[in-house]
């Protein structure tokens, strides 16, 4: 994976899609609490999204996990992770420069598979951005969790949250509902922040082949699927009190 990777400074006025930095979104700092993603937000520290989906899934989620892990090798299973992780990583700092109007190179060997991929999303999937509030937003319910989304702004005329997913094969649209709680788990801290009304979530997303597939959840969908995280949030909290160990409260949070 040797090899350049270069990226320019940050230009609005050079980007083809139109900015409104309406709002100031916090700057933040990850964190891993026994091995666990944390957002530092000021002083305190909460758990991600995606650290409350992954210590709530279902035993049937966990179990087909498994057997796929059974089936590769634990070895070749955390390269294929790996590899993929290193994609997609890739792929979002493309998507990032597009929109930004920076420029951006990478001549890794991760690189030059990733930028057919970005930009197959950025034919395919950004027509319909018609504004940006901002990229790579972090955002954070008080005292909850926190995360950060790919782009928060308008969407096919709608107030949306945008995220972008790299895969090694095309997906179904049921296969994928734990993103859909993300997009409304995101939605629902920029709206008791920020005082909006976001109800809608886009999915963009492209296989290593290059084959896109767009995925829209919005209004009583979206709803669905924030109320899922919710009780999702609660089992997390719960646990992490029968679990001193684990233990996520306020207190916990304040940072050391």
């Amino acid at each position: 994976m040797t090899g350049i990777c270069i990226m320019g400074q940050m230009r609005e006025d050079r980007s083809p899609i139109k900015w409104n930095k309406k709002f100031i979104y916090p700057k933040s700092m990850r964190s891993l609490i026994q091995g666990k993603r944390h957002y530092d937000i000021g002083q305190t520290k909460l758990p991600s999204v995606t650290t409350i989906l992954s210590a709530t899934q279902s035993e049937e989620k966990k179990q087909s996990l498994a057997k796929w892990k059974a089936r590769l090798g634990d070895q070749a299973a955390d390269r294929v992770r790996d590899i993929a992780a290193l994609r997609g990583t890739a792929m979002h700092t493309f998507l990032e420069a597009y929109v930004k109007g920076t420029g951006h190179k990478d001549l890794t060997s991760v690189g030059k598979e990733a930028e057919p991929m970005a930009q197959k999303i950025i034919e395919s999937g950004l027509g319909d951005l018609g504004e940006v509030w901002g990229t790579e937003v972090t955002l954070y319910y008080p005292d909850l969790y926190a995360g950060a989304t790919d782009i928060v702004g308008i969407y096919n005329g709608r107030e949306s949250i945008i995220d972008f997913k790299q895969t090694n094969k095309p997906k179904r649209r049921e296969w994928i509902e734990d993103y859909f709680i993300q997009l409304g788990a995101y939605a629902m801290a920029h709206n008791y922040v920020y005082r909006t009304h976001i109800q809608s979530g886009v999915i963009l997303m492209c296989s290593k082949d290059g084959f896109f597939q767009k995925f829209e959840v919005a209004d009583k969908e979206f709803v669905h699927y924030q109320h899922a995280f919710l009780k999702k949030v609660d089992q997390y909290y719960r646990d992490q009190k029968q679990n001193p160990n684990d233990k996520d409260t306020k207190n916990d949070h304040i940072a050391q």
